[in-house]
C-alpha cells in the first residue's frame, strides 16, 4: 500500500480500535488528569495542555517502535522476491486486522493473549512511570507518555505487526504515527470525561460496529492481495496469448 494510504488506513484503525483503550488506559488517564490539576475542572487549560504533551510522548513511542519492527521486517522480507514479500506483508496485515475486528466485536478473545506476552517488559518499565507521579512539569508529562506508550496492549501489538509487515522503517513509523493519532481523540477525552466514555464502551453496538468496520477493511486488503497475485501471474506468463495467435496464423 502506498505510504499515504497506509497512514490513512492506520488512522482509521486507531480510531475504530480505540474503544479497547478505554479498558486498558482509563485508570492511567484519570491518574494523570488528577495529578496535573487535582482541584481544577475537567476542561481547565492546564489539564488540557498536560494531556496534549503526554499524548505526544505516547505517540512518539509508537513511532519509534514502528520504525524498529519494520526494520526487523525488512531483514526478513528482504530475503524474498519483492512480489512475494508484498503479498505476504499485505496478507499478514489483513489477518491481524481481521483478528482485531473479531476481538472488538466480542467474537474472539485474541488480544488479551498478546498482552500477556508483553508483561515481562512492562514490569521493568512501569516503575519508571510511577516515579514521575505526581506529574507537575511538562517534561515529566512527556516522559510519562513515552513510558506509557510501552504498556502491554494487544491493539498496539496488532498495529506493530502490521508495521513490521511493511518491511520499510519509514513506512512502519508513518503507519504507527497514523495509528497513534487515530487513538488520540479517545485517549485525550478519557482525561477529561472518562466516565462518559466508559459508558459508551459498555455499548455492545458501538464495539460491534467498530469490529465489523475492521473486518470489512481486512477483506478489502485480502482482495487487493488476490488481485495483485493475479496480475503478477499474468505478467510471468505473457507469451501464452501470442503463442495461441501464432498457432492460429499457421493453421
Amino acid at each position: 500500500m502506498p505510504g499515504e494510504i497506509t497512514f490513512l488506513a492506520a488512522l482509521l484503525v486507531g480510531f475504530l480500535g480505540s474503544s479497547h483503550c478505554l479498558g486498558m488506559c482509563g485508570g492511567i488517564a484519570g491518574t494523570l488528569a488528577v495529578s496535573t490539576d487535582p482541584a481544577g475542572s475537567s476542561f481547565s487549560v492546564n489539564r488540557i495542555a498536560y494531556l496534549i504533551i503526554y499524548n505526544l510522548g505516547r505517540i512518539c513511542s509508537y513511532v519509534l517502535a514502528g520504525f524498529a519492527v519494520a526494520a526487523l521486517g525488512y531483514l526478513g522480507f528482504g530475503l524474498l522476491p519483492p512480489a512475494v514479500a508484498h503479498a505476504i506483508a499485505m496478507g499478514v496485515s489483513a489477518l491481524f486486522l481481521l483478528a482485531l475486528g473479531l476481538y472488538l466485536g466480542g467474537w474472539w478473545s485474541f488480544l488479551p493473549w498478546l498482552e500477556t506476552r508483553g508483561n515481562k517488559l512492562w514490569r521493568m518499565i512501569e516503575p519508571l512511570g510511577r516515579h514521575l507521579l505526581p506529574v507537575k512539569t511538562k517534561s515529566r508529562a512527556f516522559t510519562f507518555g513515552l513510558i506509557w506508550g510501552w504498556l502491554p496492549c494487544g491493539l498496539v501489538y496488532s498495529a506493530l505487526a502490521w508495521a513490521a509487515s511493511t518491511a520499510d522503517p519509514a513506512q512502519g513509523g508513518l503507519l504507527m504515527l497514523g495509528f497513534g493519532l487515530g487513538t488520540l481523540p479517545t485517549v485525550f477525552c478519557m482525561g477529561l470525561t472518562g466516565q462518559t466514555l466508559q459508558r459508551l464502551r459498555r455499548h455492545s453496538l458501538f464495539r460491534q460496529a467498530a469490529g465489523v468496520s475492521l473486518i470489512l477493511f481486512a477483506a478489502v486488503m485480502l482482495i487487493i492481495v488476490a488481485l495483485d497475485k493475479g496480475e503478477h501471474t499474468h505478467a510471468r506468463n505473457p507469451t501464452h496469448v501470442s503463442d495461441n495467435s501464432h498457432t492460429q496464423q499457421v493453421h
